[in-house]
């Protein structure tokens, strides 16, 4: 089935004006918050919105939330946070530097990095910092506990901030891009400068776990909540890799899902079942129920109007989209 056969979804989708290159985007509760590349930050509830100048005379590089919060880093070396109810402030600021990545705690803690420098703040305040061998290009929390890991040239540290002693190396050669950290704590991936992704099995062994034949660089990584599978970008299909046994995905081959004539720039799995949405550099989203591929149109192809970013509320009841052209949207599914 293709995207022009599909079953749609269209009429479900109400359109939100961003107004700007859509760089990050996350729900707080029921509010749909879009980072913007012109420094805003647009909240949109009910078919109402409302823009936050986060930073002001800048742009956001990243972002991520919590489910209560928005925090976002940018050119302007500011990481600043976005409350459903607009209001906006000033975290953490590093002169003349930009915030090249972010990572926030469900407990209220974050971490940011600006060139080989990674600063962690607890719930407390208290604030501790890393310098690891190279750019720290992506930061994630573990899904338990306060530890960060921290990917960069030559591989990852894993750093426990609030305990003395010596971070762990994770090495393997090559620029290591953004870092995810599996829900059941058991596997870290990287993306990678050489169209691939790496790996390490935690538990028992610390063992490599190479996935590699992309066409390009994959820089959209999702989980299933039960960390089975790992969704990815970086193909002309969502590429899905299984991590159900204790070797991850080694000698075993990855699903394919939503084969289309455009290479797939965002995905996200639904919270509570094996639905992916998947979004294309050509703006098409689809969403692909696991079990049998099949799949449901969202939005067709929209000319220069990629689709930069995909979020699902946490009840799973509503999808939100952004795109490099501006403009962004809201699916709710059907009762």
């Amino acid at each position: 089935m293709t995207s022009q056969t599909a079953p749609s979804l269209t009429e479900n989708v109400a359109p939100v004006a961003a107004g700007a290159h859509v760089t990050g985007l996350a729900w707080l509760k029921g509010t749909a918050a879009f980072a913007l590349a012109d420094g805003g930050v647009l909240l949109a509830k009910d078919g109402e919105t409302h823009r936050v100048e986060a930073h002001p005379d800048s742009g956001i590089l990243v972002a991520v939330g919590d489910g209560e919060r928005l925090l976002t880093g940018g050119d302007d070396g500011r990481v600043a946070v976005t409350g459903q109810d607009g209001s906006t402030k000033t975290l953490a600021e590093t002169k003349g530097a930009w915030i090249d990545s972010l990572a926030v705690h469900p407990g209220g803690a974050f971490a940011y990095a600006t060139g080989k420098r990674v600063i962690a703040r607890d719930d407390k305040g208290k604030e501790k910092t890393l310098e690891v061998p190279s750019t720290a290009r992506g930061l994630t929390f573990a899904p338990k506990g306060y530890r960060l890991a921290i990917a960069h040239y030559n591989g990852a540290t894993l750093w426990f901030p609030n305990i003395e002693g010596k971070p762990e190396s994770l090495e393997w050669k090559g620029s290591h891009l953004d870092i995810t950290w599996s829900p059941d704590g058991r596997f870290i991936v990287t993306s990678m400068q050489e169209n691939a992704l790496h790996g390490w099995r935690l538990i028992p062994d610390k063992g490599h776990m190479r996935m590699s034949g992309y066409p390009s660089k994959t820089r959209s990584l999702s989980w299933s909540a039960d960390g089975k599978w790992l969704a990815t970008s970086g193909a002309e299909a969502a590429i899905i890799w299984p991590f159900e046994s204790k070797e991850g995905p080694t000698g075993k081959a990855p699903r394919e899902c939503g084969v289309r004539p455009a290479k797939v720039s965002s995905v996200s799995f639904h919270p509570n079942v094996y639905v992916l949405a998947v979004g294309y550099e050509d703006g098409c989203i689809l969403l692909i129920r696991m079990n049998d591929a099949s799949e449901l149109l969202v939005r067709p192809s929209v000319k220069d109007s990629g689709i930069t970013a995909l979020a699902w509320d946490k009840p799973g009841k509503r999808l939100a989209f952004g795109c490099a052209d501006g403009q962004a949207g809201i699916l709710t599914l059907p009762t």
